[in-house]
């Protein structure tokens, strides 16, 4: 008793602490909550609003990008983000707590809409449903990733995050397989795919915003270029197709692009679904993901800069639009370089500017770019290199390279094959979008850390080979020590 009344305290805590728009809808009991439209899009906006969360937001952006290769800090700082850089993770991590509690707050808020709406219930009943399994299912997807071992070893014994399918808050399940994961998180995208059947804007999910979410989820689990999963690779590749071919997104043209993330998420014919920020309701100022990577008009941090081994990757082309996204500070006399700590400073800007304020951005989890990259990968993985180049030459195309900027299947430019070709695009492509950790280590492959950054001080991890341990986080001590029944990751 007295371990449910802890969890479920924290858990109200966080509900009635979190600095949202809307509040999660939670005042009306399930037998009434059933066919009420209005109270069922209300508890739906409250599961959107969790995204906002910087608890959520910022939390799994620490996790996907600040372990990856394309930032480099500079300087230590006493916000645990640090060790999701330096991968010296420890159980009781501000930022793996709050992150875990904020996502089982959400996906006891999904359950609750989707267990009171039948299947045959009108379209628009349908609809909601659908969006809640898409969001019960991409929480499961960023929780697994976080907890859980890449799907490709052995997933059928690795532990993955407890399923939750009750809207009780006190019940935690045990641990499942990261397999048994990964097929709930499949399955809930494929009746969100069927459900959905109303045409919604791109900060709603929609048919195909799970189409997206399949198609990536497909990919993660297609295996490594040496031992490919041909069905998954062939899945996350239709997938893909059927959100290119939806027609519902275009391509930003090269001028456009340079400028993406300062866009409304609803006046970008490219991005497929993104958490919207609005003025003066959602800008984070100091704790905004922008705050770390930038410092604007005298607000941000500006701490985290774009990598060393990533600019030299992006500089084999100056003339490459992506260089729109970094910007080195200059001294007055406009040719040197500013230093802090020793460090270039080359401030990331994909998470600044929109509608003119300093740390305001709506995040993108899915867009066009990615899908056409999927595809890539995927046909790279089925042998098909004519049409993984393709898909390869249109992103680069888009970024403005021409000519010897250009594969063929004959010439990669001395990669040794064409997934290596696919990976670095996906690199350049996707970069500061958290996905660049989990690129590397899902595909079997070691990440060097071999560059300038205070990740080298101290008992440093500079080669990360994708079997070691601290590839995942440690579940949240303060969840292992009131259950008894979670089972701590090594």
């Amino acid at each position: 008793m007295i371990k449910r009344l802890f969890i479920y305290l924290l858990i109200v805590f966080g509900v009635t602490s979190c600095n949202l728009n809307y509040q999660p809808y939670d005042g009306i009991p399930e037998s009434e909550l059933k066919d009420d439209i209005i109270g069922l899009n209300g508890a739906t906006v409250g599961n959107y609003n969790y995204l906002k969360d910087a608890y959520y937001q910022r939390n799994f952006h620490f996790f996907g990008e600040y372990g990856g290769d394309n930032v480099s800090l500079s300087g230590t700082t006493s916000d645990h983000l640090f060790y999701c850089y330096n991968y010296q993770h420890f159980p009781a991590m501000n930022s793996t707590t709050f992150f875990w509690e904020k996502a089982y707050q959400l996906i006891v808020g999904c359950n609750k809409v989707i267990l009171s709406i039948d299947n045959d219930a009108s379209e628009e009943l349908k609809q909601l449903k659908g969006e809640n399994l898409f969001l019960r299912a991409q929480t499961l997807f960023h929780l697994t990733n976080t907890f859980g071992r890449p799907y490709y070893q052995n997933p059928e014994t690795n532990l993955g995050i407890p399923i939750k399918f009750d809207d009780e808050v006190v019940n935690v399940p045990n641990r499942g397989t990261v397999q048994k994961v990964y097929e709930q998180i499949i399955a809930d995208l494929l009746l969100a795919e069927e459900l959905m059947g109303i045409e919604r804007s791109n900060v709603y999910a929609s048919k195909e915003v799970a189409q997206a979410l399949l198609s990536r989820v497909y990919l993660y689990m297609s295996g490594t270029p040496e031992n490919p999963n041909l069905i998954y690779a062939q899945k996350a590749k239709d997938y893909a197709n059927k959100v290119i071919e939806s027609d519902r997104y275009r391509l930003l043209g090269t001028e456009a692009f340079k400028t993406y993330f300062r866009k409304l998420p609803e006046q970008n014919t490219e991005t497929i679904f993104a958490v919207k920020h609005t003025v003066d309701v959602d800008d984070r100022g100091w704790e905004s993901i922008g705050s770390m990577y930038n410092h604007i008009e005298s607000q941000g941090w500006g701490e985290m800069y774009a990598s060393k081994p990533y600019r030299e990757l992006l500089d084999q082309h100056p003339e490459d639009a992506r260089h729109a996204f970094i910007e080195p500070q200059y001294e007055s006399d406009g040719f040197t370089l500013k230093e802090r700590n020793g460090y270039p400073i080359y401030y990331i800007n994909k998470f600044s500017m929109q509608e003119e304020r300093p740390t305001l951005s709506s995040p993108v989890y899915l867009r066009l770019a990615e899908m056409y990259l999927n595809r890539a990968e995927a046909n790279a993985k089925l042998g098909l290199n004519e049409e993984a180049i393709s898909d390869v030459n249109l992103i680069r195309k888009r970024a403005g390279l021409t000519g010897d900027a250009l594969y063929s299947p004959t010439d990669l430019k001395g990669r040794e094959s064409v997934f290596t070709v696919v990976l670095e695009e996906r690199r350049l492509e996707l970069a500061f979008e958290a996905q660049r950790k989990w690129d590397i280590f899902r595909n079997g492959l070691t990440l060097d850390r071999n560059y300038p950054g205070t990740h080298e001080q101290g008992d440093a991890l500079l080669s990360v080979p994708p079997e070691h341990p601290r590839v995942v986080f440690y579940i949240p001590e303060s969840q292992i020590l009131v259950q008894d029944n979670l089972i701590q990751n090594p």
